[in-house]
């Protein structure tokens, strides 16, 4: 650190600004008006205390060599800090746009300052990489007899197939849609994650010797089990695909639909392409279950829509503005950091619960009422068309021992045309691999696997959200880094490949199938 004082010097961030609310919301482009290289961008990065302990890598999952790529973007070497950043991290255009970013919660400057701006300097370095064309294919020097099946194309998978190419094996990966990317194509909304920035980094992967097979389904299109029998590895990079559903009485009507039904229709209308649900948030009153990120993503499309009225319903309390007492630093608090959709408009009430979804008027409890023969939960009775007209809720309060109860007298319905469950997933969608090639699932559904990422088959190895279960996509990446070393190793029975992370799951001794 040539400035020991820079931290001194200035003391506030300069943020990054985005485009103005009117001029946004009436397109899906990138919402940041600003990105790459600006005027402070050196000044905010020599902001960066070069601390003995860098508790800013600790925080990163990726284990990001911080202190050193901000101390070379305050001197303007953006190839050596592409070089340093890229060593750890497959993809910072990524994480530099959607990580919540752990790592300056971490920040010591961040304990009496505000943090360095490492997110920024990080999306900083790779859009200088790519304009100054320092991003170049990386294959391998020679090739491996190995072949290796990945399936699914989220960032674990793409992370881990990126690592795998590079060691010298051949790896295909595997993906059900018509695009590559997973949930970063069809799930997060364009503009806050414009989808050329994947393009370009699948053409970087296919210059290295990556192969993409896209429209296959594997279980379906090609079983588990023969998958296995054709190459040497297999990874499961699946996902957690399975939502968590609201089950309230009239969860049966019309309109009523998960996050990930609607969000990747959006997405493909934006490329050109059909929409495969066809949910649309045009002229509707929109309500949104689940007040997280998904549920931020889902009204900001709603507003670009033009939705009428979007109110988003968030269980908990509305987070503080700073660290409370039971999440100290270095740990991640969870504080209330409004999203750029936030920022657009529609409503949030916080503390309340779902009761039920009505179209409906109230009848006595204890009239029974069907729908096409069907039972409805007592006290309600659907209109004639089936559809949902309304959501019931009530307020919620946390009882001394942090359990949460309904607020008597506080029932109120909330009119809505279309309802989106944004409430987080389950676990992945194991039901064909159970069938055609069995693992052991752990207590939460998802796919069990030791330290080493191996499932109970031999060969096969699970990461990513598929077996750590609903996380963030800098978890992905590293998941995806880990497993790629273990796979390096179980056929090679060594390896060069850098593993920043274990599995956090504890140790498991799995029976082998």
């Amino acid at each position: 650190m040539s400035d020991p004082k820079g931290f001194l010097k200035v003391q506030t961030r300069h943020e990054a600004q985005d485009r103005p609310v009117a001029e946004r919301i009436h397109d899906w482009k990138d919402v940041h008006a600003q990105s790459g290289f600006q005027p402070w961008t050196k000044e905010q990065a020599a902001r960066c205390m070069d601390c003995g302990t860098p508790f800013c890598m600790t925080g990163c999952p990726l284990g990001n060599i911080i202190p050193d790529f901000n101390d070379l973007v305050r001197q303007g070497q953006w190839e050596e800090a592409y070089q340093r950043l890229s060593s750890t991290n497959n993809f910072p255009e990524v994480t530099g746009l959607i990580c919540p970013a752990p790592c300056e919660q971490a920040c010591v400057l961040g304990i009496h300052q505000p943090p360095t701006m490492i997110k920024a300097d990080e999306q900083t370095i790779i859009d200088q990489a790519w304009k100054l064309d320092y991003v170049k294919p990386m294959p391998p020097q020679r090739l491996s007899d190995m072949t290796i099946a990945i399936v699914g194309s989220g960032p674990a998978g793409l992370a881990c197939a990126q690592q795998l190419t590079r060691a010298g094996h051949t790896v295909v990966v595997y993906e059900r849609d018509d695009e590559i990317g997973g949930l970063m194509r069809y799930g997060i909304p364009s503009f806050k994650l414009d989808k050329h920035l994947i393009d370009r980094r699948i053409q970087q992967m296919e210059a290295e010797g990556t192969v993409f097979r896209t429209n296959m389904e594997i279980g379906k299109d090609v079983s588990w089990d023969e998958l296995r029998s054709r190459y040497d590895a297999v990874v499961v990079a699946i996902g957690s695909g399975v939502p968590r559903d609201v089950s309230v009485p009239g969860r049966e009507l019309d309109g009523i639909h998960f996050a990930m039904d609607f969000l990747p229709d959006a997405n493909r209308r934006c490329e050109g392409k059909e929409p495969i649900n066809d949910i649309d948030a045009n002229g509707k009153k929109v309500v949104i279950i689940g007040g997280g990120d998904t549920g931020s993503d889902c009204l900001g499309t709603a507003i670009r829509q033009g939705a009428t009225s979007i109110t988003v319903l968030q269980i908990n309390p509305k987070e503080p503005k700073v660290r409370p007492d039971n999440q100290p630093w270095p740990t991640y608090a969870r504080l209330y950091q409004p999203t750029t959709s936030m920022e657009e408009g529609g409503t949030y009430e916080y503390k309340t619960d779902t009761v039920s979804f009505t179209g409906i008027e109230e009848v006595a409890e204890t009239d029974r009422v069907t729908l096409d023969g069907s039972g409805l939960a007592s006290g309600f009775v659907a209109d004639e068309s089936g559809h949902v007209t309304g959501v019931k809720v009530i307020d919620v309060k946390s009882t001394a021992d942090g359990k949460r109860e309904h607020v008597p007298g506080t029932e109120r319905i909330i009119d809505a045309d279309l309802v989106l469950i944004s409430t987080g997933f389950l676990h992945p969608d194991t039901s064909t691999l159970l069938s055609q090639l069995p693992v052991e699932l752990d207590r939460r559904g998802n796919v069990a696997r030791n330290k080493q990422f191996e499932t109970s088959q031999d060969g096969v190895f699970v990461c990513g959200d598929a077996g750590r279960g609903q996380s963030l996509v800098v978890w992905a990446i590293a998941e995806g880094r880990s497993c790629a070393s273990a796979v390096d190793r179980f056929l090679n029975g060594t390896t060069e490949l850098p593993a920043p992370i274990v599995s956090t799951q504890k140790p498991m001794v799995l029976p082998r199938l």
